[in-house]
């Protein structure tokens, strides 16, 4: 059974999911909404899509889609992952599903009792860069794991992108929200849910944190920190430190080059992984879900762990002091 898409809008990053689809095996993108028909009757024209709706509504009543891809702003996930659900549909809800974790919950309430499938779309976890990664650190190679670095940014101002609604409050802009989530996703894969955590944020735009540095305790001692941000030139990059050697990848989040150095005191190894298409393992992942094959490897624990932490840093950034997710 080929899985068959909806694009709930005509955001930048459905070219990332179409390019994804166009490279996965039993899935394809069919429709697209938007509030202006004019605008989706073009997108579906170049993109190749058999239908435009002129509303997201008549979207989610569209039969001939069976799940829907919610690439909105992240205040309006949770809303229209619900409503989407609530109309039959499977949802696959960009990154991050919510920074309040009670929204998180409510969402897959939707989810079970429509009987769907709804899952959070961070797609470099799916790729086989990540795979190894979790592999190397649950085998011998670098011992037992002392901590955790990540780090992601780039400049939103030199694009001069002022009205970019991840500057916007309202919509829950802001660097943690925007790249500092790939972050927390990190860390928590590696390190699993922290026990504390703490935060640091510089402002500007509506009011949004446009820096943001953080730390994790995690269960045996193991620490974590980031660093992420809209204000600085464009760097990335996840680390895992263990007492024996420690893992290094430049291209953690798009994997474009993907690779992973494992250091050790007796010299340096590079593992080399073949190219892939993050969001094509991603849809892959969600379409085998719908159809029963295999459980979506991140659910609701996941999104919620991930929704408490995100929660937990922005507190402990407006407080000045530590924070229990």
């Amino acid at each position: 059974m080929t899985l068959r898409i909806g694009l709930l809008s005509t955001a930048t990053i459905n070219r990332a999911l179409l390019g994804g689809a166009s490279a996965a095996d039993g899935v394809e993108v069919v429709a697209v909404a938007s509030r202006d028909r004019e605008r989706a009757e073009a997108y579906a024209a170049e993109h190749g899509l058999a239908r435009a709706h002129a509303s997201y509504e008549a979207l989610l009543a569209d039969a001939e889609v069976d799940a829907i891809y919610v690439p909105l702003p992240n205040s309006l996930h949770v809303p229209w992952a619900i409503s989407a659900l609530q109309a039959g549909k499977h949802v696959l809800a960009e990154k991050p599903l919510t920074r309040h974790p009670e929204q998180a919950q409510a969402a897959f309430d939707a989810a079970d009792r429509a009987g769907r499938v709804l899952a959070e779309a961070f797609m470099w976890r799916h790729h086989p860069q990540a795979h190894r990664l979790r592999e190397l650190v649950r085998g011998p190679s670098i011992g037992r794991v002392r901590l955790l670095r990540a780090s992601f940014a780039f400049d939103i101002f030199g694009a001069d992108r002022l009205d970019d609604v991840r500057l916007q409050a309202a919509l829950d802009g802001g660097g943690l929200m925007d790249v500092g989530c790939y972050c927390v996703s990190a860390l928590r894969l590696l390190g699993g849910e922290p026990e504390r955590v703490s935060g640091r944020q510089i402002t500007g735009g509506d009011g949004v944190d446009v820096r943001f540095t953080g730390t994790m305790a995690f269960a045996g001692g193991v620490l974590g920190a980031f660093d992420c941000g809209l204000d600085m030139v464009a760097h990335s990059a996840l680390e895992v430190v263990g007492d024996a050697g420690s893992l290094h990848l430049s291209d953690p989040w798009h994997g474009r080059a993907a690779r992973i150095e494992i250091r050790r005191p007796d010299g340096t190894e590079v593992e080399e992984i073949p190219s892939a298409d993050p969001y094509a393992y991603e849809l892959e992942d969600f379409a085998a879900a719908v159809r029963g094959e295999r459980p979506h490897p991140f659910g609701r624990e996941d999104a919620v762990g991930q929704a408490r932490t995100i929660a937990a840093l922005y507190r402990s950034a407006e407080f000045g002091a530590d924070a229990v997710p």
